[in-house]
C-alpha cells in the first residue's frame, strides 16, 4: 500500500530504501482516491524509529494511508527533538474536532506505574473516550493495550516476577475472525514488558475476545467482537534489532538483564538476530487495515459541526 507522510519525515527515506512504496504529500493530492486517515499516538521515546516500524507495518496492502502523528500535551518527550516533533506532530486540540478511519495507541516505557500515576494519564483518557465517537477502529499495543483494557473494561494489569522480553509462540484461537484470517495456527511475536493482563480477567468480559495466547507469554491478541477496539499485548512492529538494542541498552546501564528468549542464534548477543514474526505482524495490520477500518469506515469522515 502506498504511505503518504510529509516528504521530508526522516522514515520516507528509510523505507524507500527498502522499496516500501511510500507517497509524498503533494503527488497523493493529485489522485482522486480518499485514502485511509490513520492517527498514530506514539507514545514511545525514541519516536523516529517507532515512526518507521508502524509505517513499515501499515504498507502491506492496496490501500493508501494517510498518516497523522498525535502527541501529548501534558508530557514533554525527552528522547526526541522539539524540532522534530513540532515539524512532524500535532497536539489533540488540533484534530480533536476530526474524525479518523483508525487510531494507532502505542506502547510506553510506563509500565511499572499505576496508570493514575502517569503524568498524562488524563490527556490519554481523553482520547481514548474521545476514540468512540471519532474513529472507526483503534488499534492498542503493548502498554497501550493494558491502559484500554484498564480505561474501557476495568481488567488490571499484574507485574510479572521478572522482565518479559523475546520472541514467543502464540496459538491461534479461531482462524474464521477476519483479524486473524490467513494466519498460521501458531504465530511467533515480540514482547518486552515487565506487566501483563491475564486471561482470566478478559474472559469475563462478553464483548471481548481473545484470539491468541501463548503458554510463556500470555494473552497476546485480543478484539471488542464489533472490531472497533483491538488490543495487542506485544510489539509486533519492532524491527530484526530492537530487542538487541534494549538488551545492550540495559546491560549498559548494569541493569543485568536476561538474554531474550528465542531471539539470538545459539544464543549469542553478538549474533544477528533471526526474524521470524515479520508476515504475521504484516498480516495483523493488513487484516485490522481491510477488514475493520477500510471495509467499515464512512467514505465521508467529516468533522464535528
Amino acid at each position: 500500500m502506498p504511505i503518504k507522510v510529509q516528504k521530508d519525515l526522516p522514515a520516507k527515506a528509510i523505507l524507500e530504501k527498502e522499496n516500501i512504496f511510500i507517497m509524498a504529500e503533494d503527488r497523493a493530492m493529485s489522485q482522486d482516491i480518499r485514502p485511509l486517515e490513520i492517527l498514530i499516538l506514539n507514545l514511545m521515546p525514541v519516536k523516529e524509529d517507532t515512526e518507521t516500524q508502524l509505517l513499515r507495518a501499515l504498507s502491506n496492502t492496496p490501500l493508501q494511508v494517510d498518516c497523522t502523528f498525535l502527541m501529548l500535551a501534558t508530557h514533554t518527550s525527552k528522547n526526541t527533538s522539539a524540532s522534530h516533533l513540532n515539524k512532524f506532530y500535532v497536539y489533540f486540540d488540533e484534530i480533536k474536532n476530526k474524525k479518523f478511519d483508525g487510531m494507532i495507541i502505542t506502547g510506553a516505557p510506563v509500565e511499572n506505574l499505576e496508570y493514575e500515576e502517569v503524568n498524562y494519564w488524563e490527556e490519554l483518557q481523553t482520547i481514548m473516550e474521545w476514540g468512540k465517537s471519532h474513529v472507526t477502529s483503534t488499534l492498542h499495543i503493548c502498554w497501550g493495550a493494558q491502559a484500554g483494557l484498564y480505561y474501557h473494561y476495568g481488567i488490571p494489569k499484574y507485574k510479572r516476577e521478572k522482565k518479559l522480553s523475546g520472541i514467543y509462540r502464540h496459538k491461534v484461537l479461531d482462524r474464521k475472525v477476519p483479524l486473524v484470517r490467513s494466519m498460521d495456527d501458531f504465530i511467533m511475536a515480540p514482547h518486552s514488558r515487565y506487566t501483563e493482563v491475564r486471561r482470566k480477567d478478559i474472559e469475563k468480559v462478553s464483548d471481548l475476545v481473545i484470539l491468541a495466547v501463548s503458554e510463556e507469554a500470555g494473552v497476546y491478541l485480543v478484539m471488542k467482537r464489533d472490531g472497533s477496539q483491538v488490543f495487542v499485548q506485544g510489539h509486533p512492529e519492532y524491527d530484526r534489532m530492537t530487542l538487541n538494542n534494549e538488551y545492550h541498552r540495559d546491560l549498559t546501564k548494569g541493569l543485568n538483564p536476561e538474554l531474550p528468549c528465542n531471539y539470538y542464534e545459539d544464543n549469542d548477543p553478538f549474533a544477528v538476530p533471526v526474524l521470524s514474526w515479520r508476515n504475521a505482524a504484516n498480516t495483523l495490520y493488513a487484516n485490522w487495515l481491510n477488514f475493520y477500518v477500510y471495509q467499515e469506515t464512512p467514505y465521508i469522515l467529516g468533522e464535528d459541526g
